[in-house]
């Protein structure tokens, strides 16, 4: 089963605003795995370019993403 236009809507949303985050904290997929994995997160370089290529992730790893990115605050607005 498939995405509804809306669900589709809200994880580019999401994805795209993981990667720009990460591109202005110049933060590699690779010291994003590292963060990630000092959290107790298991992800890779390749794991986590999978997932935002998709667009698809657990909410664990969205917010995880925003703790390691130093992003606190972030408002609906800006996704």
């Amino acid at each position: 089963m498939g995405m509804t236009p809306r669900e589709k809507e809200w994880s580019d949303r999401a994805r795209r605003f993981l990667k720009v985050e990460a591109k202005r904290a110049d933060v590699t997929y690779a010291e994003l795995a590292r963060r990630l994995n000092e959290h107790g997160l298991d992800e890779t370089e390749a794991s986590i370019s999978s997932k935002l290529q998709r667009g698809t992730f657990a909410v664990t790893f969205f917010l995880a993403c925003l703790a390691v990115l130093g992003l606190s605050g972030v408002e609906l607005s800006d996704l």
